[in-house]
């Protein structure tokens, strides 16, 4: 069978009597057992782990709605070349004078007449040059457009991946707990076969295990929630259906001043570059209006067989431009620079509000997690451990016991929730940036 392993073992020992042999024997139980457990887990394969990086660069590449988002780059791409594009040239071709009557040869040649032309048009006011410069304006938006769906993508995936984190946390305190409490349960069931406390007592113990098992529960569900909503954003061609996360609930506290991340934000933002670049994008739409207000010069180089003679005619033509002057989309175009530059305003100070905000929160939620870092996970801790050693030795109520456990639950939770918070605050607050690099 493929991935299985066998062993060739060779024991070679001295029978002896009493308490040697029993070593002898004992040793060699205890090495098949070693070799027997070692072949069960090397055969159970552990989930592949994929750290928040990972999950990152995974969404940027298999992203099926970030992919659709790209092709507008290609499609602008695209735009460009037809903006590139010159006049075709025009062929004509028409025959006079056809004799229906002694169509001779000589009648013919000095009757009917055959004109042979190629037309081209010339665009005036750099049509074709400002056509390319609106085109290549535009891609430079939406490529900054695109870089702000990816700063979203990359947001939602550590949202999640925190949340996944959170919730292996919580399962991790909860079976701890429940552990330890039933190490409660048993005494406490020790104490009523002997007397020392009512079934009611006992009862009321039991059926705190209720909570703990619901914590296991609850924590469960919020991790599978988690990882099928990441394996969304990262792409169900990426991972397995099972898998895990890499990493753990941590707290790092961040060193960068307010001023610092605004002036950074600033020159970062995507999407306020995207507002920048669509105010050079419509100055170029404006040059455009103003160039498609030009007259174009049509000319015809014409070759004639006219009554037995060969001629050749050059035409021009170019329309008058005394009511349509495109007036109409150059004022519209004028107003759009308005518009766009008082768009890039707004960004402008969006991004610089957004960080504001991000900064406030993520300092709110350090001060929350310094809180219980510098003292209440402790004293939960040494109150949960003071109240369980006073209730079984009778120095304390059931009560006072079990509100005491319920405490350092409530705190450990808590503890939990304020670093994840806290963590999803700085993702908020690198969003708000525009960049993943903050000290």
């Amino acid at each position: 069978m493929h991935g299985a392993r066998s062993f060739t073992l060779i024991f070679t020992f001295t029978v002896g009597h009493g308490r040697n042999e029993s070593l002898r024997y004992g040793l060699v139980l205890a090495v098949l057992l070693a070799l027997g457990m070692g072949d069960a887990l090397a055969q159970t394969p552990a989930l592949p782990k994929i750290s928040l990086d990972q999950a990152v660069q995974m969404a940027l590449d298999h992203n099926h709605a970030l992919l659709a988002t790209r092709t507008q780059v290609q499609q602008n791409q695209a735009q460009e070349i037809t903006a590139a594009i010159h006049p075709n040239p025009v062929f004509s071709f028409n025959s006079l004078f056809l004799p229906f009557t002694e169509a001779t040869a000589e009648n013919i040649n000095t009757i009917s007449e055959f004109d042979v032309g190629v037309g081209y048009t010339f665009e005036r006011g750099r049509k074709r040059q400002h056509r390319i410069e609106a085109a290549r304006a535009q891609t430079s938006v939406t490529r900054s457009q695109v870089a702000d769906a990816e700063r979203a993508l990359v947001f939602n995936v550590s949202q999640q991946f925190i949340n996944a984190l959170q919730a292996k946390a919580n399962i991790d305190l909860a079976q701890q707990d429940l552990n330890s409490f039933q190490q409660t349960v048993n005494i406490a069931q020790q104490q009523y076969k002997a007397g020392a406390i009512s079934e009611g007592d006992l009862l009321k113990i039991q059926l705190q295990l209720l909570q703990f098992q619901t914590d296991i529960s609850q924590a469960q569900l919020s991790l599978v929630q988690a990882l099928a909503a990441l394996r969304q954003l990262v792409g169900y061609d990426s991972v397995s259906a099972d898998y895990d996360v890499e990493g753990q609930l941590e707290y790092q506290p961040l060193s960068e001043g307010l001023a610092d991340l605004q002036a950074k934000a600033l020159s970062s933002r995507p999407d306020l570059r995207a507002a920048q670049l669509g105010v050079t994008a419509a100055k170029s739409q404006y040059q455009l209006a103003r160039a498609n207000g030009k007259r174009d010069l049509s000319s015809t180089f014409q070759y004639s067989h006219v009554a037995g003679l060969n001629t050749g005619d050059l035409l021009f033509s170019i329309e008058i431009p005394i009511f349509d002057r495109n007036q109409g989309e150059i004022a519209r175009t004028r107003y759009a620079i308005t518009q766009s530059d008082e768009t890039a305003r707004e960004a402008e100070e969006t991004v610089l509000t957004d960080v504001r905000n991000a900064y406030e929160s993520q300092q709110t939620n350090q001060k929350i997690v310094q809180l219980y870092v510098n003292g209440y996970l402790k004293q939960s801790q040494d109150s949960r451990d003071i109240s369980a050693y006073a209730y079984q030795r009778g120095a304390a109520s059931l009560l006072d016991f079990l509100d005491a456990e319920r405490s350092y639950r409530a705190t450990q939770l808590g503890y939990h929730q304020a670093v994840a918070a806290y963590m999803l605050a700085l993702e908020q607050l690198k969003q708000a940036v525009g960049t993943r690099s903050l000290p």
